[in-house]
């Protein structure tokens, strides 16, 4: 298994030349966009791959436990063509439309519990599918999770390939919580999701679920 992380960030901090208290001033009004790029590669099959993560119900299994990450409710909306062969025999499939409610510990290990609400705005089968938050801890999170087939050392798998874009917002305070918390954060999770994944999959292709139909 191969792990890639890029971070980029950009702020909006005023003009140059203006004073100090003006700046800081800015600062606590400011945009800060940022990029974040997680890509690993395992010895899946696209179909299977794509069909396990497009199931929302396999969030919990992907998570640090730390977390506590809870399945609220799912409001998924149907294939929008069902006389489409993408996506036929399997159900519980996010397609766009669909709203999935999270609940997890804001810091790992304390009680605290917050709600994410996020909807499905993009989704094409066995290429990608994309979700923004709705409601939860960012000021915008943006979520694009991509999927190609490629052959490693004479093995076929499958690139798995997450590409965010969000804003942390409360101005300074914000982009010290992104650095000293946020982005670690993000880092620890995906580093546990890329090893669970691999272990989930050859799990469900023993056991014959659904999610290792190809």
């Amino acid at each position: 298994m191969e792990i890639h992380f890029r971070e980029y960030g950009r702020a909006l901090w005023g003009a140059a030349n203006e004073s100090f208290p003006r700046k800081l001033l800015e600062c606590r009004r400011a945009v800060v966009s940022c990029r974040i790029q997680f890509e690993h590669w395992v010895a899946f099959p696209l179909e299977q791959v794509f069909l396990f993560f497009a199931k929302p119900s396999n969030l919990p299994r992907i998570m640090p436990p730390a977390l506590g990450t809870r399945l609220v409710r799912l409001s998924l909306v149907p294939r929008p063509s069902p006389g489409s062969e993408a996506g036929t025999g399997h159900e519980g499939l996010a397609w766009v439309g669909s709203e999935i409610i999270t609940s997890f510990r804001i810091l790992p290990r304390l009680p605290w519990r917050a709600e994410w609400i996020a909807q499905v705005v993009e989704f094409d089968w066995n290429h990608h599918f994309t979700d923004v938050q709705k409601q939860g801890p960012f000021k915008s999170f943006h979520h694009r999770h991509e999927f190609a087939a490629v052959r490693r050392n004479g093995v076929n798998g499958t690139i798995v390939r997450d590409v965010i874009h969000y804003e942390v917002g409360f101005g300074v305070f914000g982009q010290l919580a992104r650095k000293l918390l946020v982005i670690r954060q993000m880092q620890r999770t995906f580093e546990y999701r890329q090893t669970a994944v691999e272990k989930l999959l050859a799990q469900d292709v023993l056991e014959g679920q659904p999610s290792a139909v190809t």
